[in-house]
């Protein structure tokens, strides 16, 4: 078991009971989930993999970590997968090396990126019993001139260091055991987990979960949401917005208790939807948790005052509600960032897109469903890694 923070003892055993229902509830409804391995091969000191992943767009968020050692959250969340970026990532454990390094998007990165990038290598040490440094190399690639905040891109390159350092130390054969992946994904960035299981994931989590209990697990299993268009609209924060901080601030909101409390009865409604391709139900409740996931970080404390997003957000917002109001469904979701993205279906798209031009100078990225991280073999990784 992980860390139950002071004050939330009663809700996570609330949280834990309505864990084991909705493993019921996904068991009744065919979704299998695969055990945690128990044996691992054993680990190679010297080897390479590549990987890549999608960043995240929330459905149902979450906020806040009850354990910030294994990156454990306080409740179960959605996210779809958004094909506007993706990560590729290369890890080369290497005896000779004195240190781990990381090169991020063509320059050697120092402090806290790369502590986080160690932490996730060490957790993989571990379990091949091997001990050699390794060199890190990523590249973010968005389908736009700048990535803006809260597009998700810590998840998939959390996600995509996972997969490449995992088959790089174990094997490739180790990766395809989700669970375990989504796992070991979480441990830099927690949506890290939705990313590496791809498509429409739910992160299921409590207070007080064990490592191997707070995993991912993909939801639109026959590709239900093919018609699902993502128009992601990056947007900077003016006030250099650190989501850790969000992170922490969170449960300090008298909302949050009741926030966590909903969260069961939504993602049963999230399943339905899921199942049945019904997009509609899924903007909706990201549009709606949007809201919520801000209202919560606004309100965490009293001279504090988090506010995410710009005043481009709101022109957004309003603009969701003109265009449903005149036939046209669309529905917005922000994360922790003012990085909007729209969802509509597919046919709607192309309208959709030129409303938001005709706000004003905004990049509009058209996309879909991203699917899971995946292995790239490395002559393939080192090109996209040196295409700027």
């Amino acid at each position: 078991m992980t860390l139950v923070p002071a004050g939330f003892a009663e809700l996570a055993t609330e949280m834990r009971t309505a864990h084991e229902r909705l493993l019921a509830e996904l068991s009744r409804r065919g979704y299998v989930v695969s055990p945690y391995p128990a044996e691992r091969p054993k680990g190679r000191p010297d080897g390479q993999a590549a990987a890549l992943a999608y960043p995240i767009q929330g459905v149902l968020k979450y906020h806040g970590l009850s354990d910030w050692a294994h990156r454990i959250a306080y409740l179960p969340s959605i996210s779809v997968n958004n094909d506007a970026a993706h990560t590729v990532t290369l890890v080369s454990f290497l005896p000779s090396q004195a240190s781990d390094r990381l090169i991020m998007n063509g320059s050697e990165v120092q402090g806290r990126a790369l502590a986080r990038v160690v932490d996730t290598l060490a957790a993989v040490r571990a379990l091949g019993g091997i001990s050699s440094a390794a060199t890190v190399e990523t590249r973010n690639v968005v389908r736009a001139s700048h990535t803006g905040k809260g597009l998700g891109t810590s998840a998939s390159a959390s996600a995509a260091l996972a997969m490449a350092a995992l088959a790089a130390a174990l094997g490739a054969e180790a990766v395809s055991n989700t669970r375990f992946l989504s796992c070991m994904a979480r441990l830099l960035a927690g949506s890290g987990c939705r990313s590496a299981t791809g498509g429409v994931s739910l992160w299921l989590s409590y207070p007080g979960a064990s490592h191997e209990d707070s995993f991912a697990l993909r939801l639109d299993t026959r590709h239900e949401l093919g018609d699902l268009a993502l128009l992601t609209v990056p947007i900077d924060s003016r006030i250099g917005l650190a989501t850790e901080q969000a992170h922490r601030d969170a449960p300090h909101s008298p909302f949050f208790a009741t926030w966590m409390r909903q969260r069961e009865a939504e993602v049963l409604e999230c399943l339905t939807a899921v199942r049945s391709g019904d997009w509609r139900t899924l903007g909706q409740l990201a549009e709606l948790d949007s809201i919520r996931l801000h209202g919560v970080t606004m309100s965490a404390d009293r001279e504090h005052k988090l506010f995410a997003w710009e005043p481009e957000n709101i022109a957004l917002f309003r603009l969701c509600n003109r265009l449903r109001s005149e036939g046209l469904p669309v529905y917005f979701s922000t994360d922790t960032g003012p990085t909007t993205v729209l969802l509509t279906h597919r046919d709607h798209a192309g309208d959709v897109a030129r409303e938001i031009m005709a706000l004003g100078d905004h990049e509009v990225v058209s996309g879909g469903v991203g699917g899971p991280a995946r292995l790239l073999a490395l002559d393939e990784a080192r090109a996209r890694l040196q295409d700027a």
